[in-house]
């Protein structure tokens, strides 16, 4: 069937758009301040922070690069959305980082850890990542609604319309009507995600249908001849481990909520709902492959295929539905990313550099402003960006380059800004000298190629270590400040006496920022009891990963 995109599909995208920003325009009586605007003022609970992580962690890019990559290359394919899959424990570990350095950007983290001039260096980087991802979400939406209604609506037009949308109700809400909004629409991106699976495997005949229509490599979980090798997860899994830590919205997805352990179970956990449908996603890409193989068919972008689905699987009605979870995909994460980005520069360029002492309506403001103007660069890179997979790997790869100095500072005390910023700008250097020489062509993003950002890694690590320890350490006084929040639980219902507790009162010390001592004597005492709460999370989480990835196993095993 192919029942295009009519009238009542319309009204259903017209009523989402009016229903949500109304709802984010309501939510906005609850900022009174900056910090409620920047980050809610940490009253959100574990649910709110879940559907957050899940909301803001999921892009249109993401579902329309999975299912173009599976319609492309077969089921294995999932491993460039799950290369987070075997990392995704480590978020467990990591989330009470945030909330301990009692900061409200990343780059105030930064500039704790290492001083005013990398914090500078960093928040450049963090407003060129959101940028940078703005871009590729509203490519990513585009491509697939202008496909799902037949062209009726051009990408350009899904851009624009879309932007004007989330920015109305995120100038005014900041970051309390960015989660409440993002934990409503998650429900539509998992709707999305498993919508098109009934009606698709009807039409191809069900698996049986499929295997006879596809290669058998197609249904493997996991198969080199897609690229996909080992090497490549294992390097995938490295990007994501550390770009995660430097990946500027980290404060608002562990640091708003009630407890540290709400923004555990909020990251770990919503990032678990995205591996999931994420299934979702590589499945309706087989389905495709199927209808263009059974109907002689062609599609000349493989990232049309989400779109495709959608456009020749609906009816009149369900489609309107699915451009709506499109477009609730994306004004989640667009949203959060604002919200970010004002905070970015409200806090680590204006009042750092402009005004070193405003007041809090001026801080509010020029957060607003500002998230206005960088947002409107996010969407002048929509236009310019190709392909929604590689921008997607793009920007998480140039995350795990700056993750070199957050992720290394946090366990290495002795790390210094020195090691820091030269470990980081070698890792760019190599990363492009390697992709230059391969291709032969200077671009901004290039194909992702396992090997070469491995060796940029590689040298920009040795480039961190060599450097700190051949240069001037930080000082001692601001770095033991530093480490000893680390070891405070921010928990305000355990104050004592006003003050923040030692976590390894309460079995929640943090075995990473440990291990540098894990090899003392004095850190073998009470281990299981110190890190009680590090170590039971991350065996539970461990426990999701083996349970996700056999029944993806157990799908693909179907007649």
């Amino acid at each position: 069937m192919d029942s295009g995109f009519n009238w009542l599909d319309i009204l259903i995208v017209i009523g989402y758009f009016v229903g949500i920003t109304g709802y984010g325009l309501w939510l906005t009586k609850k900022v009174k301040n900056s910090d409620g605007y920047f980050r809610g003022e940490r009253k959100f609970n574990k649910w709110i922070m879940m559907g957050q992580a899940f909301g803001a962690g999921t892009q249109a890019e993401n579902f329309v690069a999975q299912t173009g990559a599976s319609f492309q290359m077969g089921f294995a394919s999932i491993w460039y959305q799950w290369k987070n899959m075997v990392i995704t424990p480590f978020y467990w570990l990591i989330a009470p980082w945030y909330r301990r350095s009692e900061k409200t950007t990343v780059g105030e983290i930064v500039e704790s850890r290492y001083g005013k001039k990398m914090a500078l260096f960093y928040s450049t980087f963090a407003i060129m990542f959101f940028t940078f991802g703005q871009g590729a979400m509203l490519k990513g939406a585009g491509k697939v609604i202008a496909v799902a209604t037949d062209n009726m609506i051009s990408p350009d037009g899904v851009i624009i319309g879309m932007t004007a949308a989330f920015i109305i109700y995120s100038f005014f809400g900041g970051m309390v009507a960015s989660a409440y909004a993002t934990f409503i629409q998650s429900f539509m991106i998992i709707i999305l995600s498993v919508m098109l699976i009934p009606m698709g495997l009807s039409e191809v005949g069900g698996f049986t249908g499929m295997r006879a229509s596809l290669p058998e490599n197609f249904f493997d979980l996991y198969n080199a001849s897609t690229g996909v090798t080992f090497f490549t997860i294992i390097m995938l899994a490295v990007n994501g481990v550390i770009g995660i830590t430097a990946q500027p919205h980290m404060v608002s997805m562990c640091a708003t909520g009630n407890t540290e352990r709400d923004g555990r179970i909020g990251q770990t956990y919503g990032s678990f709902v995205k591996r999931t449908v994420t299934i979702g996603w590589a499945i309706t890409g087989l389905i495709v492959a199927a209808l263009i193989v059974q109907s002689g068919k062609s599609l000349t972008d493989p990232e049309m295929a989400f779109g495709y689905a959608t456009r020749v699987l609906l009816f009149p009605g369900l489609t309107g539905l699915m451009v709506a979870s499109i477009l609730a995909a994306n004004m989640s994460s667009a949203s959060n990313s604002m919200v970010n980005t004002g905070a970015l520069f409200a806090k680590n360029f204006y009042q750092e550099f402009i005004n070193t002492n405003p007041t809090d309506k001026q801080l509010l403001l020029m957060g607003r402003i500002s998230s206005l103007v960088l947002t409107l660069a996010g969407v002048a890179f929509a236009f310019y960006v190709d392909s929604v997979l590689y921008a997607f790997l793009f920007i998480e790869t140039i995350a795990a380059f700056m993750g070199i100095m957050v992720f290394g500072g946090i366990l290495w005390k002795r790390a210094n800004r020195y090691g820091a910023f030269v470990g980081v700008t070698v890792a760019f250097i190599v990363y492009y000298i390697l992709n230059y020489q391969a291709s032969g062509k200077l671009e901004i993003v290039y194909d992702w190629l396992p090997d070469l950002f491995g060796w940029a890694m590689l040298a920009g690590f040795a480039f961190f270590f060599i450097v700190s320890l051949l240069t001037k350490p930080e000082d001692s006084k601001r770095i033991d400040e530093f480490f000893e929040n680390l070891e405070k639980l921010s928990d305000e219902g355990k104050m004592e006496n006003g003050k923040k507790p030692l976590a390894s009162k309460y079995g929640q010390a943090l075995i990473l920022v440990d291990v540098s001592t894990w090899f003392t004597k004095k850190r073998w005492e009470n281990f299981w009891q110190r890190y009680r709460e590090d170590i039971s999370g991350f065996f539970y989480a461990w426990i999701f990963v083996g349970a996700l990835i056999l029944l993806a196993w157990g799908i693909m095993q179907i007649p």
